[in-house]
C-alpha cells in the first residue's frame, strides 16, 4: 500500500492498492476527500467495508488507477460489501463469478440509519449463479446514482433495491438475466430507471415493486400510512430500450409510477403485468400507474391477452394509458392492445419505421408515425 500526497493549493491523499488486505487496511484510515486507486489486477472477493464516510463535496473515492485496465474482484459471498457508508464513490472495477450478490450497499441492518450519498459508475458485473443472487444489492440507501453499469448473466435482479429513496439508475447495460433487471420493492420510493438497456432481462425487465418480508421494509411498516403502505412509490421509468422478457414493466404493489418515452421490441409474453403479491392489512391494492409515449413492437406468436397481465387484489382502474404506439409486426392487424382502461390518442397498428433493430438501432425514420414516442423521443427539454 503506497500513500501519495498530490498538493495544490489543498492536499488531497491518494493511496494506491494493490490487494483485497491492502484496500482494507486504505478504508480504515480513510478520511472525507480520500481517494483510494485500485491497480490492475485480480482481487480476492468477500470484501466488507464498514464505516466509511466522506462530506459533502469531499466523497470517499475508491476506482481504478488505470481505468483502461480495471481492477477485477472474483469469487467471495459478495465481492465488495459497503455497510453504514455515506458520501462514498465506487467507479471503474470488474466483478465476476461472486457466490452471492456482486455489489452489497446496505445501512448495516441498522434501518434508522440509511446508508447515503452513493455513487456506483463504470462498474461491470457478470457471472452470478441462478438463484436469488443479484448484481448490485442496494438495502436501506438514500440519495444515490449508479451511473454506466454493466450487469451480466445474474440469478435474481440485476440491481435489487429494498428501502431505497431518491435514487438514479441511468445509462446502464442488463443483459441475459434471472428473474428481474431493476427492482424496487421494501418501501421503495422516488427512484429515476433511464437512458438504459435491457436485453434478454429476465422475466420481468423492471418490477416496480415486488414482494418483501416484513422486517426489511424502510421505513418500517409502522411509520408508514395505517392505510396506505406500500412496495414502491413515486417511481419513473423512460428513456430505456427493451428487447425480449418475459414482461418489460410489472407493476406491483404499487402506489404511482410513471412510465413513459421506452421502448419495447420483440417483449416475449405481454407489455404490463399489474399485481399485487403482498396483501398484509394496509397495503393499497397496486394503483396510480402512468403508461405514456411509448413505442411497442411485437410479434402475434409472443403476445398474450393484449399484452396485459392483471391479477387479483389491484386498482387497475386506476392506471392511465396514453399516446402509446402499438405494432404487430408480422400481423399488423392484430396490433390493438387490451389495456384495462380506455388508451387516448393511441397508435395502433402503424409501423414506426424503425432503422435498424436487428442490428441494435431502435431509432426511427425521419418518416416514422412514432416520431414523439419511444426512447429516441426523450428529448432533454421532456425529461423528469
Amino acid at each position: 500500500m503506497t500513500p501519495i500526497l498530490f498538493f495544490t493549493l489543498l492536499a488531497v491523499p491518494q493511496t494506491r492498492v494493490s490487494t483485497s488486505e491492502e484496500l482494507r487496511q486504505a478504508t480504515q484510515i480513510a478520511k472525507p476527500g480520500a481517494i483510494i486507486l485500485l491497480e490492475p489486477g485480480q482481487y480476492r472477493g468477500g470484501v466488507h467495508l464498514q464505516n466509511l464516510h466522506g462530506a459533502p463535496g469531499k466523497p470517499i473515492v475508491i476506482r481504478a488507477a488505470n481505468p483502461e485496465n480495471p481492477p477485477q474482484f472474483r469469487g467471495g459471498g459478495s465481492a465488495i460489501q459497503l455497510s453504514e457508508v455515506t458520501y462514498v464513490t465506487l467507479e471503474n472495477i470488474q466483478v465476476e463469478d461472486a457466490n452471492d450478490n456482486g455489489l452489497n450497499v446496505d445501512d448495516g441492518g441498522t434501518i434508522e440509519t440509511p446508508s447515503h450519498h452513493i455513487t456506483l459508475r463504470n462498474i461491470r458485473v457478470a457471472n452470478l449463479p441462478k438463484g436469488n443472487h443479484d448484481g448490485i444489492k442496494l438495502s436501506g440507501i438514500e440519495d444515490f446514482r449508479v451511473e454506466n453499469c454493466t450487469i451480466e448473466r445474474w440469478g435474481g435482479s440485476a440491481i435489487d433495491m429494498v428501502g431505497c429513496h431518491r435514487g438514479v439508475i441511468t445509462e446502464g447495460t442488463f443483459s441475459e438475466g434471472g428473474d428481474s433487471g431493476v427492482q424496487c420493492k421494501g418501501g421503495t420510493s422516488q427512484i429515476k430507471i433511464t437512458n438504459s438497456l435491457f436485453e434478454n432481462p429476465g422475466e420481468r425487465a423492471i418490477n416496480i415493486g415486488g414482494s418483501t418480508g416484513v422486517p426489511f421494509f424502510r421505513p418500517p411498516l409502522q411509520k408508514m400510512p395505517a392505510a396506505a403502505k406500500y412496495e414502491a412509490k413515486d417511481i419513473l421509468v423512460e428513456g430505456n430500450t427493451f428487447t425480449g422478457a418475459t414482461s418489460p414493466f410489472a407493476f406491483v404493489g404499487v402506489d404511482g409510477a410513471r412510465v413513459r418515452y421506452n421502448t419495447v421490441y420483440h417483449p416475449q409474453k405481454w407489455v404490463v403485468r399489474v399485481l399485487q403479491e403482498t396483501t398484509l392489512p394496509g397495503f393499497v391494492p397496486c394503483r396510480n400507474g402512468v403508461f405514456e409515449k411509448n413505442l411497442i413492437v411485437f410479434q402475434s406468436q409472443n403476445w398474450s391477452a393484449g399484452g396485459f397481465n392483471i391479477g387479483p387484489n389491484t386498482n387497475p382502474q386506476s392506471f392511465r394509458f396514453s399516446q402509446n404506439l402499438w405494432y404487430c409486426e408480422d400481423r399488423p392487424e392484430r396490433s390493438q392492445p387490451t389495456p384495462p382502461t380506455e388508451e387516448q390518442k393511441p397508435l395502433i397498428g402503424l409501423d414506426p419505421k424503425l432503422r435498424d433493430p436487428k442490428n441494435g438501432d431502435f431509432t426511427v425514420l425521419p418518416n416514422s408515425p412514432a416520431k414523439d414516442c419511444g426512447a429516441h423521443a426523450l428529448k432533454p427539454e421532456l425529461a423528469h
